[in-house]
């Protein structure tokens, strides 16, 4: 098969289209021919030597979520048939013509998506369920901020959180994204570039703050969180963007009774990832289904020219999904 490969660790121009052979597959997983593959901030930062992958991955085919036709199965796989059309959570090797799958990471395609759409889906709305409903446990009509709202994973929290009930606030980095999000459904968006977020919070939420919130920026964003909470909050930290360590005020931690947490949900095991799979198919399924949740795709490129979209993401000028495709 074909593989879009890390050759060395470096920029963009790292990235290139080898020969490799295709993916053995166990008794509990399927083989997927590949149509499309969604890029990710982890797929540049394993590019770049950031973010070695877990044992058992592929070393250097990156790609954590895909779109495609079941072609094999597994002797103990039990849903899925050859010809089933599946996106896939996966640990690596999405970048590629095919790629082996656990049954339990593989959903259906929801009707009427293309394969680029669907693509576009697992690690992002996995990244959302995980953090924002498991472990940041937002519940009632709690309310969310997250930090790079026009980001994949900001568009899909926005549109999962707003869907079951919840006022959804966002930061991002220019007027047009802010009015994106806005028109997506966010309550109101915050330009980080000319505003102070926690002031803005505490404005548009009467002093209270909010109960939870979904960080990937971390290093100086994590005081300002801290005091955007209301009481009971938490903060769940996905990413580290402006750095790992930070100086805060415990204080109002323990005033305030705040939890802070965080994950990475590509080393876990594929219990947990099955459990993510059944509940996003039982909530979040019907609503990509009915229409009130959509993939919003920003761009496609040929697989060719993944590091035209490795570019673009690190420029962070787009809006929603990046996709690579296979011919």
């Amino acid at each position: 098969m074909k593989a879009v490969i890390i050759t060395r660790p470096g920029g963009p121009e790292v990235l290139q289209i080898a020969e490799r052979p295709t993916p053995a597959y166990a008794a509990h997983e399927v083989l997927v021919k590949v149509a499309a593959a969604g890029v990710n901030r982890p797929d540049v930062s394993q590019r770049k030597g950031n973010y070695p992958p877990p044992a058992g991955a592929s070393q250097d085919i990156p790609g954590l979520e895909i779109a495609g036709v079941i072609v094999k199965t597994g002797t103990k796989v039990g849903r899925w048939k050859i010809g089933d059309k599946v996106c896939a959570l996966v640990t690596g090797g999405g970048y590629a013509e095919y790629c082996s799958v656990p049954e339990g990471q593989c959903l259906p395609i929801p009707h009427n998506f293309t394969f680029i759409e669907a693509a576009a889906l697992p690690e992002t709305f996995f990244t959302v369920w995980s953090n924002v409903f498991d472990r940041g446990a937002l519940k009632n009509e709690e309310s969310l901020l997250v930090h790079g709202g026009s980001s994949g994973i900001g568009v899909a929290a926005i549109q999962m959180a707003k869907a079951l009930g919840h006022a959804v606030y966002i930061t991002a980095g220019s007027h047009e994204k802010c009015r994106f999000c806005e028109h997506l459904g966010a309550a109101k968006a915050i330009n980080y570039n000319t505003e102070n977020f926690a002031e803005a919070i505490q404005q548009l939420t009467n002093g209270r703050g909010v109960d939870v919130i979904l960080d990937m920026v971390g290093g100086d964003y994590v005081q300002p969180n801290i005091n955007s909470l209301a009481d009971d909050g938490r903060l769940v930290l996905i990413n580290m963007m402006m750095g790992k360590d930070v100086q805060v005020d415990l204080s109002a931690v323990m005033r305030k009774r705040l939890t802070i947490t965080g994950s990475t949900l590509r080393a876990r095991d594929t219990e947990f990832k099955a459990n993510i799979a059944y509940n996003l198919e039982n909530v979040i399924w019907p609503l990509l289904a009915s229409g009130k949740i959509k993939p919003i795709i920003n761009s496609v490129f040929d697989a060719k020219n993944a590091d035209e979209a490795h570019d673009l993401m690190e420029s962070s000028k787009h809006i929603g999904k990046i996709v690579l495709t296979w011919p």
